[in-house]
C-alpha cells in the first residue's frame, strides 16, 4: 500500500469514527473457520421441484455460500399415527438426496464426519426422530433407527404419547415408566435425547433421569414469553447441569403476535446463555436454510399448513394461517452469517459467537457419538 493510501485509509477511519458508524461485524476469517450447526432445520433449494432429488445450481450456490457446517433434519413426521414402514420410507428419502449430491452433502454418524464436511466444504446432515412414538414399547426400535443413521431420538411431540406428555397436554403428567427405558435405552445405543416438544414434567423428569448429556435442540425462554413451546429456566439450568445444550429456535413462540425480531431473537439468546452458561446454549431454527419467498402460493401453503395443524391438535399457541415459521430480518440464506454480525455488534466475545454458532453442539456431539 502506498502513502496516500494509508493516509486515505487514515482519514476514513477518523470520519467514520465521528459519524458513529456501527460496530465492526463478526470477522470474515472466523465465520470462514468455524463450525455452523442448526440444532435442527433443513437444507433446502429454493429451485427444487417435487420428484428431484440432485440440487439446481443455484441451490448449491446457496447452500455453499451459507457457511452451514452441519444441519439436524427430522426425517420423518412426527405423531402417534406415523407407522415404522412411513419412517424407514422417509429415512430411505434422506439417503438418495444424500447419495445423489455428495459434493455438497454427507451423511454425519460421528463429531468426526462433521469435521470432515467442514474439511471439505460440504454440510453433514444428521438424522434425527422428532417423536419416539414410532418406536413406542418396542424398545430394539431405537437399536434399528440407530443402525439406519439416526443419531438424535426426541421424546415427545407436542401431544401425549407412551413416553410422556407433550407440551400441548393440559394434565403435564410428565415421564410414563416406559418413557424412563425409552431414554435409558437412547442413552444406551449412545443417541442423543432431545426433549423438545416435551411437556414441563416431561422436560424436568427427562433431564433428571438422563445420565449423560442431552439436548432441547429447538426451543424460547419461557420467562421472557410464556409460551408451552417454551421451556422455563429451572429446566434450561438442571440441562445445562448435565452438560446439555439447548438450540433457540427462529419461530413465533418467542414472541406475543408470533412474528419476532432479530433483536427477539438475540434477547432470548442472551438470556439463555445469562441462564446455562455459554458452553450451553446453540442455533436450533427449525427452518429451512433458504429465504421464504411471501407472495400468494406462500400464503395459502401457511394457511393450509396452519389448518391441518390445529386439525391434528398439534397446532400450538401463536402459530396462525399468516404466521411464517421465521424470523423475518434472517429470511436469507446467509442467515447465520447475519446473525453473527449482529452478535459481534451486541458486544458477544469471538469466542462465545463461535460456540453459539456450532461449537457447543459438536462437543455434545462428540460426547454423545463419539468420534
Amino acid at each position: 500500500m502506498t502513502r496516500r493510501g494509508v493516509l486515505a485509509g487514515g482519514a476514513a477511519l477518523l470520519l467514520a469514527s465521528r459519524a458513529g458508524a456501527a460496530p465492526a461485524g463478526f470477522d470474515d476469517r472466523l465465520y470462514r473457520k468455524a463450525i455452523v450447526i442448526d440444532g435442527l432445520g433443513a437444507v433446502s433449494d429454493p429451485d427444487f421441484k417435487p420428484g428431484m432429488t440432485r440440487f439446481t445450481p443455484r441451490g448449491l450456490a446457496e447452500m455453499r455460500a451459507s457457511g452451514a457446517t452441519a444441519i439436524q433434519m427430522t426425517v420423518a413426521d412426527p405423531g402417534n399415527d406415523v407407522s415404522l414402514e412411513q419412517a424407514v420410507q422417509a429415512l430411505a428419502g434422506g439417503d438418495q438426496v444424500i447419495a445423489d449430491n455428495p459434493d455438497i452433502l454427507l451423511h454425519a454418524l460421528t463429531a468426526a464426519d462433521i469435521r470432515a464436511a467442514k474439511a471439505s466444504g460440504r454440510i453433514a446432515i444428521v438424522y434425527g426422530l422428532q417423536d419416539s412414538a414410532v418406536i413406542g414399547p418396542v424398545l430394539d426400535r431405537v437399536a434399528l433407527f440407530r443402525g439406519l443413521g439416526v443419531r438424535v431420538i426426541q421424546l415427545t411431540y407436542n401431544l401425549r404419547n407412551l413416553s410422556g406428555d407433550g407440551s400441548l397436554e393440559p394434565a403435564n403428567a410428565g415421564l410414563s415408566r416406559l418413557g424412563r427405558a425409552t431414554i435409558e435405552r437412547i442413552e444406551a445405543e449412545r443417541l442423543l435425547l432431545d426433549l423438545s416438544h416435551g411437556g414441563q414434567r416431561t422436560i424436568a423428569e427427562g433431564i433428571a433421569a438422563a445420565k449423560r448429556p442431552l439436548t432441547i435442540s429447538h426451543t424460547g425462554c419461557r420467562s421472557l414469553h410464556d409460551n408451552p413451546r417454551n421451556v422455563w429456566d429451572a429446566e434450561l439450568k438442571a440441562l445445562a447441569d448435565k452438560g446439555g445444550v439447548a438450540g433457540v429456535y427462529w419461530m413465533p413462540f418467542l414472541v406475543p403476535g408470533g412474528k419476532p425480531t432479530k433483536d427477539d431473537l438475540i434477547r432470548h439468546m442472551a438470556h439463555a446463555v445469562d441462564v446455562c452458561g455459554e458452553d450451553h446454549v446453540a442455533i436450533g431454527t427449525d427452518g429451512m436454510l433458504s429465504a421464504t419467498v411471501i407472495d400468494d402460493d406462500a400464503r395459502a401453503n401457511q394457511k393450509k399448513f396452519y389448518e391441518d395443524r390445529a386439525a391434528k391438535g398439534i397446532a400450538a399457541p401463536g402459530e396462525g394461517p399468516d404466521v411464517f415459521n421465521l424470523v423475518m430480518d434472517y429470511n436469507s440464506h446467509m442467515r447465520f452469517r447475519m446473525l453473527a454480525d449482529d452478535l459481534a455488534r451486541a458486544g458477544w466475545p469471538a469466542a462465545r459467537i463461535e460456540k453459539i454458532l456450532g461449537g457447543n453442539l459438536l462437543r455434545l456431539y462428540g460426547e454423545v457419538w463419539g468420534g
